[in-house]
């Protein structure tokens, strides 16, 4: 089961001082639903970011624009290899459960893993800089959090290599589950919500990174952006197997 951050995250958000951040893996939208009584598989996006505004966090994105840059450089990494005699078949490095099992059970598989990290990662260090710059914030004030429908995202996060001098990539990971424990103590009537959007200027994704989560979702998306990137412009509609 999870090791609950709910009250770290709740210290945060109450510091005038600390610019919290939150992004939402796809998977929780279709899943935070069920914890206030609505059918299982109900899209709730627009009310679960309307929670996480009343809530307190101060930005609210989609970590589907994550897995957009996750694909870039999955695709690019896969060409570099390709074309350069690397180690294949290259193998996604986006779950942290398989990498952790590989790293245990498997180290003669390890160079064949990608080099890229996960999605909510990078979309965190992205926001401790490009995003930082932009808004004129100093990074070290600000803290991000992940809300993800996987417990090895917690173990992810505080693996030694994801900071960038000092400053973590992703403060805190919260699950479905935590994030509906945070919605009750809030006193938010989930039901009754109107919907909301996510915030500009990452709130949007493209089709790659909708289809991020779904089985052989990371390898398509891999591939048709590895072969527009070669071809030099979009292929248009082709059915990969």
């Amino acid at each position: 089961h999870e090791k609950e951050t709910i009250n770290d995250v709740w210290v945060k958000l109450k510091d005038p001082d600390t610019f919290v951040v939150v992004q939402t893996a796809p998977a929780v939208r279709v899943a935070l639903g069920e914890e206030f009584g609505m059918p299982i598989g109900t899209n709730v996006k627009g009310k679960m970011v309307t929670a996480l505004k009343r809530i307190g966090f101060d930005k609210v994105f989609d970590t589907n624009t994550g897995a957009d840059l996750t694909i870039m450089e999955e695709a690019n990494e896969f060409i570099e290899r390709l074309q350069n005699g690397g180690v294949l078949p290259m193998i996604t490095s986006c779950s942290p459960g398989w990498v952790r099992f590989a790293e245990k059970n498997y180290g003669d598989l390890l160079d064949h893993l990608s080099s890229c990290k996960s999605p909510h990662q990078m979309f965190g260090a992205i926001i401790k800089s490009y995003f930082a710059e932009k808004y004129g914030i100093d990074r070290k004030k600000i803290c991000t959090v992940s809300v993800m429908p996987c417990i090895a995202k917690k173990y992810e996060c505080s693996r030694p290599e994801m900071e960038v001098d000092g400053v973590r990539d992703v403060d805190y990971v919260l699950t479905t589950r935590e994030l509906a424990r945070m919605i009750k103590q809030a006193n938010i009537d989930f039901a009754i919500l109107e919907d909301s959007t996510f915030d500009d200027p990452m709130g949007e994704a493209s089709g790659a990174g909708a289809i991020f989560g779904t089985t052989g979702g990371v390898m398509e998306a891999a591939i048709r952006t590895a072969v527009d990137t070669l071809e030099n412009r979009s292929i248009g509609q082709i059915e990969y197997k």
